[in-house]
């Protein structure tokens, strides 16, 4: 059966963009400002502190890896109190040697390598919307590993350096999401694959897209009760089972027509009847004709 998490990183495509080694020293604290893209860092050794925005702060200790999705604005510092030096990463060119943080001499107290890479799909947003904004795990040792060889890839020049910065950001995405499935974890897909009654409805969705989804059905695979299906997936995936359900059709059809798929082919692959019906429920949910949206992506 299909793997949810791996159909979802494959479409929204991640390209490696850059990665750095960053390290602190003394008082010192540096706020950025919203940045869109997703980002990461592993902490090598030492902790600091990170207060991301709308979220309480943690402390972050050798081993820890944090993934931020779409990167609010964030603080990261030392512990002692002191007023943020602002950087805007949009508009800061980005630094070739590792960058120093606080007092330029002696031994760091902190040392993380991070970095930030783009989604290929230009529809990321409906599947990143599908993740945590925030993702914080201790004992990353295996990630650690991937980020030291995203930074050494990132930094050469080697043949065939775009093809494995993307296998490795893959990989890295995978491993990183994976962790992060537990039953405390925010609403979202990543909770629903903790849950095994929920588990076995995603992967039906995902494995046949196509198939006339009712809720007593997915009820069915997940061996529940209808009401308690439908409420024990609201509560762990946050949306119902059919907002999920056109979705990820969406999301399929989008990725279909930017591949020139026609559209009535589109409409069976996505479980509609006839292009008209697919083509009146995908300009309900985009805005926007399934011809459209295919002439508007660039040959």
């Amino acid at each position: 059966m299909i793997d949810p998490l791996s159909q979802i990183i494959s479409l929204l495509g991640p390209r490696t963009v850059f990665a750095k080694g960053i390290s602190g020293a003394g008082r010192w604290a540096v706020r950025y400002s919203e940045f869109g893209r997703p980002s990461f860092c592993t902490v090598i050794d030492g902790s600091c502190r990170l207060a991301v925005d709308g979220r309480d702060p943690i402390t972050l200790v050798a081993g820890d890896f944090v993934l931020l999705p779409t990167t609010p604005g964030f603080t990261i510092s030392g512990f002692d109190p002191m007023q943020p030096t602002f950087i805007d990463p949009k508009m800061t060119p980005a630094p070739i040697e590792e960058v120093r943080h606080g007092n330029p001499d002696g031994n760091p107290d902190v040392r993380l390598l991070g970095g930030y890479f783009d989604f290929g799909s230009p529809d990321a947003g409906l599947l990143v919307s599908l993740l945590p904004p925030v993702v914080h795990l201790r004992g990353a040792e295996r990630l650690s590993v991937l980020v030291g060889l995203v930074r050494e890839e990132a930094n050469e020049q080697r043949p065939g350096r775009d093809l494995i910065l993307a296998r490795l950001v893959e990989v890295l995405l995978i491993e990183t999401l994976r962790a992060a499935q537990s039953d405390d974890a925010p609403p979202g897909m990543l909770r629903g694959m903790a849950d095994p009654r929920v588990a076995a409805a995603l992967r039906c969705i995902h494995s046949e897209p196509a198939r006339a989804w009712t809720m007593s059905g997915l009820a069915s695979e997940a061996a529940l009760s209808r009401s308690a299906f439908f409420d024990r997936f609201i509560r762990v995936v946050g949306v119902t089972p059919t907002e999920y359900l056109l979705a990820w059709r969406m999301a399929l059809a989008k990725d279909l027509l930017r591949k020139r798929t026609s559209v009535s082919e589109v409409a069976q692959l996505v479980g509609y009847g006839s292009a008209s019906s697919f083509s009146t429920a995908f300009a309900r949910h985009t805005g926007q004709s399934p011809g459209r949206y295919s002439r508007a992506v660039p040959r």
